[in-house]
């Protein structure tokens, strides 16, 4: 049956009047629904497994929040605490679910903003009701609300100073929350200042909750990360450059490179560290609020981290540049490159070995070998030079005659095209012609003036690529931006050393012993500068 919807459109109907391919087109939907709800489990369980295998501590904190919202549901579930808390009991619970983070530090530092925001907004708010209560109504409501709009306007103006932005931003919250909730109720409510210190009780018993699940119970450590990322940020880097260097002289890989740049492990060594600047920076705030791991130092240095970090992104950057030639257009020949293959593998080697250096010295918390930049470095470096200079005619072009040849060919194409045309600039009045006369000419005239400017137009690209390919520019000249970048990653490296050294320094790790009989802690006090840059290690600071 066939049914006319519409002017020159027709569509099957069925028995009941519903278009044949809506029905089908519902049929495949829920077929492909019902297969996505039996795929669903298997998906499900593949993410759960993955999560927990990435990071086995994802688990134990699911477990530490589980037991403190158990902990604190007592206070609801249990007859004896309710009678004495009561319905501000919720309090508690609002405190760990909000409090409670990944790291120790992160729960210190949100923990402790919390109590000392609402221990603050809670005395200034007794101290306002008790000089408000001393007067009229009328007085105290225009006293009430002058008092909110100056401590709002200040501590929100506060917030924008670096240090508290830092440090106490989240505490600065809590005060306004807390300091305008018992001030503006205090008008209208009685023995709002009892409820009030009620809810003080449960905040500070959720607090508290979260401070003993966090610092004693399987314990995550905000410190621990950070000396973790930077030991695996030097080892990625030292990867990414033994895997550049290999593939660059393995010509069969370069194309599968360029195909999988977001995949291979070049990209994915380096990108680690390219995108640690926002982490360093949290994690140094929250092992901050810490405690000390050692009885020896002053003050542990997470702000030297910051530091190292920085200096890694700067090496990182040459690292993405030395893969960038991985992927140009423009490739040195096989035979070409393998005539350098020896000297440059072997100096990414001599550099690799110094960044694992390096991240061994940080993972154990040592000073680095006195050999780091050892004479194979050097002996390697200066293997390159020569086997660079030993083929001058390479980077110097041999064909320069036929360069000249092609470019002046170039130069004459150009030329003639680009030759004005004398009869189109010139009058002449030798023939007048009649009006239509006239404009048959310019017609003409127009139209072969806007052929020659497209032939122009494709002409000139031919042109830039004759001129490009009769430069003749050296086949090693790829390989010598790739050489320059492998020299530039060994000028960096010193950077790197300097600053890991300063964090050994600074953060007293045991000396150099190849033999591990005997650790020898020198402990010197940091300088000054150093010290100011510190963040508060306890909350006292």
């Amino acid at each position: 049956m066939a049914t006319k919807v519409h002017v020159g459109m027709e569509t099957e109907m069925n028995g009941n009047g519903v278009p044949e391919t809506f029905k089908n087109n519902w049929k495949k939907r829920l077929i492909e629904f019902s297969g996505k709800m039996k795929r669903s489990p298997s998906w499900l369980w593949r993410t759960i497994w993955k999560v927990g295998r990435e990071d086995p501590r994802r688990m134990i904190h699911a477990f530490k929040v589980g037991l403190s919202l158990t902990l604190v549901s007592l206070l609801y579930l249990m007859e004896p605490l309710f009678k004495g808390i009561g319905t501000n009991a919720i309090w508690a619970v609002m405190t760990v679910v909000v409090v409670l983070e990944f790291t120790a530090g992160a729960t210190l530092c949100k923990g402790l903003n919390r109590g000392l925001g609402t221990v603050l907004a809670g005395s200034l708010a007794f101290l306002i009701e008790f000089i408000a209560t001393k007067s009229g109504k009328v007085f105290r409501a225009v006293f009430i609300g002058a008092a909110v709009f100056l401590i709002g306007t200040t501590a929100t103006y506060m917030r924008f100073f670096p240090y508290i932005k830092k440090n106490y931003d989240y505490g600065v919250v809590i005060f306004l929350l807390t300091f305008n909730l018992i001030t503006v109720s205090s008008y209208r409510v009685e023995n709002v200042l009892k409820i009030a210190h009620d809810r003080s009780y449960t905040i500070v018993i959720g607090c508290g909750i979260c401070l003993f699940m966090s610092l004693l119970v399987f314990p995550i450590w905000s410190g621990e990360d950070l000396h973790n990322s930077t030991v695996g940020k030097l080892e990625g880097l030292a990867k990414s450059i033994e895997a550049c260097v290999n593939e660059y002289f393995n010509d069969s890989e370069l194309k599968e490179n360029q195909e999988k740049s977001s995949e291979d492990p070049i990209y994915k060594g380096y990108k680690a560290v390219l995108d640690s600047k926002s982490t360093d920076e949290t994690l140094a705030l929250y092992a901050s609020w810490e405690p000390r791991h050692s009885r020896h130092c002053y003050r542990f240095p997470w702000q030297q981290y910051v530091k190292v970090g920085a200096v890694l992104r700067q090496f990182g950057y040459t690292v993405v540049a030395l893969h960038g030639c991985l992927l140009t257009e423009i490739q040195t020949p096989r035979s070409v490159r393998a005539l350098f293959k020896d000297s440059c593998i072997r100096l990414a080697g001599e550099v690799t070995k110094a960044l694992m250096e390096l991240a061994n010295s940080i993972r154990n918390r040592r000073h680095c070998s006195p050999g780091i930049l050892s004479d194979h470095l050097h002996e390697a470096l200066q293997d390159l030079n020569t086997a660079i200079k030993s083929q001058p005619r390479l980077f110097l072009g041999s064909n320069n005659n036929q360069a000249n040849n092609m470019l002046a060919l170039a130069a004459a194409h150009a030329a003639r095209h680009n030759k004005p045309e004398k009869d189109g600039h010139g009058v002449s009045l030798s023939s007048v012609k009649t009006d239509s006369s006239a404009l048959m000419e310019w017609k003409t005239k127009r139209a072969s003036e806007q052929a020659k400017e497209n032939e122009r137009k494709v002409l000139r690209p031919q042109l830039s690529k004759i001129a490009i390919t009769s430069l003749e520019f050296s086949e090693a000249l790829p390989f010598a931006a790739f050489a320059s970048l492998l020299v530039e990653i060994v000028a960096r490296l010193d950077n790197v050393i300097e600053e890991v050294e300063e964090l050994g320094r600074i953060a007293c790790y045991k000396e150099y012993n190849p033999e591990e009989d005997e650790i020898i802690v020198k402990c010197e006090k940091p300088p000054v500068d150093v010290a100011k840059n510190q963040l508060p290690t306890h909350a006292s600071d």
